[in-house]
């Protein structure tokens, strides 16, 4: 018997502890009938992906102009990229055609719509004048896009992903989590032919700096999952007290690890464009979001040390 689309749709939410509720009513169910859809007219989820690339490159050249119709043309296009990215990852289950070149892709598509969104709002400061005063921004929007997109996103969007990942290791074990740690995708990559895997090797190299960089920004927590790992080798022997105590530290972070992601950020960068003041874009995310990352961060490392210390690891 086929599922109804409720079962689908609630199968294809990880848990309730990490759902956004934006994304439960709104963005999921919309990415899901794209997914039924494209499923039906035989569409590769990777074409899905490439789509989603165009549609922010588009919503970021419109984000660069300062009237009303380029900016609502750009939140469309912006929202239409946020389904697609929501509905490959249900096509690919539903049609079983996962592939390493989605998973790279997938990786890169929300990269290249901020990238563009950044580069979009840099051309429409450029010649104007900083709030309050009489001087043009210049490169000044330029510095102001970069240390927001190179430094405090992609900080912020790591460590949020990580935290979920964890949050839901011990939540559902491994097979409910994507938890991966450096040494076993370093692993991977020394295991690859030198010659003819060259896409594996570009994927799982990216990758394993992508676990290095979270491993190195979280020390109280890697001290803590060593010893968990060597006392309960298999996730399923951890005591339930234990795994109990740190969803009850780590569910109320939850909620910051769904503001640093997409969701909040094209509010705000929404709101931005069409009040006509999109420098506010590039300021949420170095000073609230930034504030709400060390704050999530500094709890999760006190929560690690403190269970470290309750449990004699």
């Amino acid at each position: 018997m086929e599922k109804s689309f409720s079962e689908l749709l609630r199968a294809s939410f990880k848990s309730a502890d990490t759902e956004e509720w934006l994304d439960i009513y709104f963005t999921r169910p919309i990415g899901l009938a794209f997914a039924l859809l494209w499923a039906r007219l035989g569409v590769h989820p990777n074409t899905i992906t490439i789509l989603s690339m165009f549609l922010g490159i588009g919503a970021g050249w419109m984000f660069s102009h300062t009237d009303l119709w380029h900016n609502i043309a750009g939140i469309v296009l912006m929202m239409f990229a946020n389904f697609c990215d929501s509905t490959d990852g249900q096509l690919a289950r539903l049609t079983g055609r996962k592939t390493l070149i989605g998973r790279m892709l997938d990786g890169v598509a929300s990269d290249v719509w901020f990238t563009a969104v950044y580069l979009g709002i840099v051309f429409r400061l450029w010649n104007d004048n900083m709030p309050f005063i009489d001087v043009k921004w210049g490169a000044w929007a330029l510095l102001l896009c970069a240390v927001a997109g190179f430094v405090c996103h992609t900080m912020q969007c790591r460590l949020a992903d990580y935290y979920r990942q964890i949050h839901l290791y011990f939540l559902l074990g491994k097979s409910g989590s994507e938890l991966d740690d450096y040494e076993s995708q370093q692993a991977i990559v020394d295991g690859l032919p030198k010659k003819g895997a060259f896409w594996e090797r570009a994927f799982y190299t990216n990758y394993a700096k992508y676990c290095r960089a979270q491993e190195k920004s979280t020390p109280e927590f890697q001290a803590f999952y060593r010893n968990i790992r060597a006392r309960y080798p298999d996730v399923s022997d951890m005591p339930q007290q234990l795994r109990d105590d740190f969803r009850a530290g780590s569910l109320p972070l939850m909620k910051y690890t769904n503001l640093l992601t997409h969701n909040s950020r094209a509010i705000t960068l929404f709101i931005g464009c069409l009040l006509d003041i999109p420098y506010i874009y590039p300021l949420f995310e170095i000073i609230v979001l930034s504030t709400i990352y060390w704050h999530m961060h500094r709890s999760h490392e006190a929560l690690c040390r403190r269970l470290n210390t309750t449990y004699g690891l």
